[in-house]
């Protein structure tokens, strides 16, 4: 009904080109509008690449958003790559977010007494996978500090909820000091495990595993390309 729904789909699509590291500006250029009326309003021109990513971020229960799904179906043999494509373009925008989240919540961290911050973080893991980062990485075979690489999009999530929900809980409750802080990491993620427990049916640390996304990465700007 109006641009400012629309935008939200949009910034979607941006935030993918970015990570991506496909120019935007040449997918999604702003233009000028004017309606019958004469009144100028901000519209914008996408690629095909780009309509493709505003679909697929779309809902599908408008039914201008289905019909260009159908579109799309029928325009490439390759859809089925693409539905597979949009998990993938998912799990990196969630990627993105989790890596903001985790500075958002060291800062907030820092300022609260944290002292050794290493130990604050695995506090989290014990808690939502019953084992330290390192031993999480051992079970997995996954090299160091690339444990979030390998996630599928639900773990991705529920660890951007659990990092977002210890920050909320930490500036709420006012938390301070070392051990408190860990404690209330631990109680997160313990939670957070419950939670994927309860909807999965697996413990967290059994979730499958994902294509690295440095690969994904590589494979959509190829396909991007051709």
């Amino acid at each position: 009904k109006d641009m400012k729904s629309f935008q939200k789909v949009l910034d979607r699509a941006t935030k993918a080109f970015v990570s991506l590291n496909i120019p935007h500006y040449e997918n999604i250029r702003a233009e000028q509008r004017n309606v019958e009326n004469g009144s100028p309003f901000q519209d914008f021109k996408l690629t095909r690449f780009a309509c493709y990513l505003a679909v697929m971020n779309g809902d599908p229960k408008k039914i201008e958003v289905a019909q260009a799904q159908v579109y799309f179906a029928q325009q490439t043999r390759k859809f089925e790559l693409h539905i597979q494509n949009n998990d993938e373009i998912e799990r990196i925008l969630i990627r993105e977010e989790l890596t903001e989240g985790n500075k958002s919540l060291a800062s907030i961290a820092k300022q609260s007494g944290i002292i050794d911050f290493a130990k604050f973080q695995n506090a989290g893991y014990l808690g939502m996978y019953n084992m330290p980062s390192w031993k999480l990485e051992q079970k997995r075979g996954v090299k160091k500090g690339k444990l979030m690489d390998h996630m599928g999009r639900t773990e991705l999530a529920a660890n951007l909820f659990r990092v977002t929900q210890t920050e909320e809980r930490i500036k709420n409750k006012g938390i301070k000091g070392q051990n408190n802080l860990e404690q209330t990491h631990f109680e997160v993620g313990k939670e957070v495990r419950e939670i994927i427990q309860k909807n999965v049916g697996k413990n967290p640390e059994n979730l499958i595993q994902e294509k690295q996304l440095s690969d994904v990465k590589k494979e959509l700007k190829q396909g991007h390309k051709k």
